[in-house]
């Protein structure tokens, strides 16, 4: 049986979910109350679905560290056959970025970069972006963001794949770059993107199988089998909820295997064991 890896999730602390900008995700996912989530519940929400591993994100906007990058490095070293963790840093302070981002690569062994742009309000092509791109190509860690709409109550705009990410991918061709969040409404300007540069991967994370668009499973059962991984963007969606339906894609063994695992394992350079 393949050993999932789950390329987003988050393990929330309360400053996090308390942010006014999620009020839409709550109201979608129907939760009243905003619970203080235990990391055993993160856990086992994994082993529900068969997730051997989680790449555990921190989060770090204009308002500071929402979930701080040693918050992830604690919850990583209680679960470290588990838990992989991937930085964030302060976009506004690039020198800082680039040394924080050092420190989580070289001191406490995270395994990625991942800024949100709809956070920041800039897109990926900003200037600002640039001295991280350098330091995640020489530290050889991918950079992570999402693509497509927003859903918490800020601007799309820098959600879109042609041209800012385009931008970013002819300009640091040896930038390894995972989109998150499929692109919709632009899913078709985010394969072609995939489609065009050797070292641009989608992952599926805020979406559940039953919803992917039909040109997305196309893309997965054909050319995109190397370039597409399985995300949950937990506790948004569980991962088990996410996954219901995947045996429908009508993915063949290997592209499964690749979709499940395989392409996280070489995009972010983990063994079996993570």
């Amino acid at each position: 049986m393949t050993r999932i890896i789950d390329v987003w999730m988050q393990h929330p602390t309360r400053r996090f979910l308390e942010q006014p900008i999620f009020e839409s995700l709550r109201r979608w996912t129907r939760q009243d109350s905003i619970p203080d989530i235990p990391l055993s519940l993160t856990v086992g929400s994994m082993d529900e679905a068969g997730v051997g591993v989680g790449l555990l994100t921190a989060w770090w906007g204009p308002q500071g560290a929402l979930i701080s990058n040693d918050e992830v490095a604690s919850w990583v070293a209680e679960h470290p056959e588990r838990l992989v963790g991937v930085a964030s840093v302060d976009l506004a302070r690039p020198m800082d970025a680039v040394r924080e981002l050092r420190r989580c690569v070289g001191e406490l062994g995270f395994r990625a970069l991942r800024i949100i742009p709809w956070l920041w309000g800039l897109p990926p092509d900003d200037r600002r972006y640039y001295p991280l791109y350098a330091e995640c190509i020489e530290l050889d860690v991918p950079f992570c963001l999402q693509v497509g709409h927003t859903g918490p109550l800020l601007s799309s705009e820098t959600g879109r794949p042609i041209p800012y990410l385009e931008n970013v991918a002819l300009e640091f061709p040896e930038l390894r770059i995972v989109a998150g969040h499929i692109g919709a409404p632009w899913t078709q300007e985010i394969i072609s993107l995939a489609t065009k540069f050797p070292n641009l991967y989608i992952d599926t994370s805020a979406y559940k199988a039953t919803r992917y668009p039909a040109d997305f499973v196309e893309f997965m059962r054909g050319r995109g089998a190397k370039k597409v991984m399985f995300g949950s963007n937990y506790p948004m969606l569980t991962a088990s909820a996410c996954l219901e339906g995947s045996k429908d894609l009508g993915l063949d063994e290997e592209s499964e295997r690749l979709f499940l695992s395989g392409n996280a394992q070489r995009v972010f350079g983990l063994d079996d064991s993570g």
